[in-house]
Order: C-alpha cells, then sequence, then structure tokens
C-alpha cells in the first residue's frame, strides 16, 4: 500500500518541485531586470520587484494546492472540488484540521502532501527574504551614498 501511495504521491510532489522551482527562477529574474533598469525614485518603483515576486509565488503555490485537489478527486476520495481543494489547502499548510479524511488507502498522501507543502514554502520564504534582503541593502548603500 505505501508503495502504491509513493507511486501515485511523489510524480505530483516533482510536479510541484518544477513548478517552485521555474516560479523562483521567473521572480529572481525579473527582481534582477527591474532593480537594474533606470527607474525615477518611488516607493512604488522600489517595492514593485517584491510585490511583483510575492504575488507570483502566491499563485505557484494556489496551483500546487489546487493540483493536490486535482489528484485527489481523481482517485474518487472526493465527489466535490472545494473539499478536495480545502482538504489539500489544510494537508498543504500543514494546517492539519481532520475535518476530511481520506480513505485508509490514500491516507498517507495527506503527509506527503504536508511535506511537500513544508518545502515548497519554505523555498518561498527564503526567496522573498533573499529579495527583500538585496532591497535593504540597495537602499542602505543608496542613502549612505
Amino acid at each position: 500500500m505505501i508503495f502504491t501511495v509513493l507511486l501515485v504521491g511523489l510524480p505530483v510532489m516533482l510536479l510541484c518541485l518544477i513548478l517552485e522551482v521555474f516560479t523562483t527562477w521567473w521572480c529572481i529574474r525579473m527582481y534582477i531586470r527591474q532593480v537594474t533598469s533606470e527607474h525615477p525614485p518611488g516607493i512604488f518603483i522600489e517595492v514593485r520587484p517584491l510585490l511583483t515576486a510575492m504575488l507570483a509565488m502566491t499563485a505557484a503555490t494556489l496551483v500546487q494546492i489546487l493540483i493536490w485537489a486535482t489528484l485527489f478527486l481523481l482517485l474518487g476520495e472526493f465527489s466535490e472540488f472545494y473539499e478536495a481543494a480545502h482538504h489539500s489547502a489544510v494537508n498543504f499548510t500543514s494546517l492539519g484540521y481532520g475535518d476530511f479524511v481520506m480513505a485508509k488507502r490514500w491516507k498517507l498522501l495527506g503527509p506527503l502532501e504536508a511535506l511537500n507543502g513544508v518545502l515548497m514554502l519554505g523555498m518561498t520564504a527564503s526567496s522573498l527574504m533573499a529579495i527583500l534582503q538585496h532591497m535593504i541593502r540597495t537602499r542602505s548603500k543608496a542613502l549612505s551614498a
């Protein structure tokens, strides 16, 4: 039974990993392009790269949650997409309400998705922190010059 869960869950984890890597890569490239181009000073211009990255990474997280929800629906664990998405979001964020419980056969997909979510949310947080730290260093150098 564990082998079956891994056979189904690991490709979904890989898909989420690929999505997260490409989203992070795009955000970092977008950030570098925006900070290296000439713009007039202003709060929105300075904050826009971080805001754009946050929105892109939030969207990528929501897509990953919906990918897991689709899997749960395809496995027949839920009859409504809303319930599958709710269960997926609870797993992905490792909130763990426990109000929906999957059948014994697929129950281990919950912790597998939670592991996936912790890794992906950690990647998102660290990427945003790197951008924020760079923004602080850049602003600090500009003020001391």
